[in-house]
């Protein structure tokens, strides 16, 4: 098993190596002078090879270092490669191609139009999703996420939407709120730095910001503005990590463990579902596999789990922009690891003798 998971973070690898490669290598082709200087006299190979480049192999390279392969994206990447094929090679060298050119904007376009059409009818359905968050007694980013799923299940771009919504509702609209405090509820930060550490990288965030557009907006304002966008970005998205992460503390039901760590990842775990509960220091210790998922606040020093937790069968965990992914183990730090322990076991036994019954 070791070995496959080897195998494939080197394969994730090479072909993000090589993608890099196909961009570089085309981008120097026509915009530096030695790559203009071994251009070809007829040039419609070349530029057909590049097109090709772009669009289909970058394409596959993509989706294999995604390591996720399906028709749909690969169509988008196809586009989104024919777009950006306009943008590298000069047009004066396209004149022959722009059908081609033309028909990746079309399927942009469409797609837009078909991402437009999702939005409103995410707008259409916010009152009964409202109404279903409110009903609900779990936490907002697991109440929100479960609304949107029943109404929109197989929905990527509205996933990736609702969860830049959670990012700007953390960010600005939660700062009255107090973390909750119930005896079930086990906070996962206050064992370590990581929110200072946080709040450091705003601030350097900040100055660079000042920093660079003061120097870039006289020699590029494009590439300043686009830094200056992902800057706030950036700064907006800590800001809402922080107060998720203060706000949405691990909580213990009956039936089911509801874990987040800030808006970077969370999950729903049943207790019927987990194996076992490891506890050996020795095994905790260890380097964490790719197949298990932490819930650990690091800062500058080196820290462990305080337990393991097994799972029968992968369960799948939701991490940043709404992606999915499924685990085999699941490794929790938490501020007060007694009554933790204490809490989980009771509600593993309860859910071993029920299966019994």
């Amino acid at each position: 098993m070791g070995c496959l998971v080897l195998h494939k973070k080197t394969v994730s690898f090479v072909a993000l190596f090589l993608l890099l490669l196909v961009i570089s290598s085309n981008y120097v082709l026509y915009h530096s002078s030695f790559g203009l200087q071994s251009l070809p006299a007829d040039l419609n190979g070349v530029v057909v090879g590049s097109i090709l480049d772009l669009s289909l192999v970058a394409s596959l390279l993509f989706l294999a270092w995604q390591r996720k392969f399906s028709l749909k994206h690969f169509i988008v990447l196809m586009a989104t490669g024919l777009i950006a094929a306009r943008f590298i090679i000069p047009s004066e060298y396209l004149a022959s191609f722009q059908t081609v050119m033309w028909l990746g904007v079309g399927i942009e376009g469409l797609l837009i139009l078909f991402e437009l059409s999702l939005l409103f009818m995410l707008v259409k359905n916010v009152p009964p999703i409202l109404r279903r968050i409110k009903s609900s007694s779990l936490p907002l980013l697991f109440s929100f996420s479960r609304a949107v799923n029943k109404k929109f299940p197989n929905q990527t771009f509205l996933h990736i939407l609702c969860s830049e919504m959670l990012m700007f509702y953390y960010a600005f609209g939660t700062w009255k709120k107090q973390p909750s405090n119930e005896g079930n509820t086990f906070t996962l930060y206050k064992r370590s730095s990581f929110i200072t550490f946080q709040t450091m990288i705003i601030h350097a965030i900040v100055i660079e910001t000042l920093g660079l557009h003061w120097l870039l907006h006289n020699t590029s304002m494009t590439l300043s503005i686009v830094l200056l966008i992902l800057n706030i970005y950036s700064i907006v998205f800590f800001l809402g990590d922080i107060q998720a992460l203060r706000l949405t503390p691990l909580r213990v039901d009956d039936d089911h463990l509801y874990i987040s760590f800030g808006l970077g990842k969370r999950m729903e775990i049943p207790f019927r579902d987990i194996a076992e509960i490891v506890e050996d220091a020795h095994i905790l210790e260890q380097k964490i596999p790719n197949t298990t998922i932490e819930f650990i606040a690091r800062d500058f020093e080196t820290v462990h789990p305080d337990l393991l937790l097994t799972l029968k069968s992968p369960i799948e965990a939701t991490l940043f922009m709404g992606i999915k992914k499924k685990y085999n183990q699941v490794a929790i730090r938490v501020d007060d690891p007694h009554a933790f322990k204490k809490i989980v076991k009771e509600r593993l036994e309860k859910a071993q003798r029920d299966e019994l019954i």
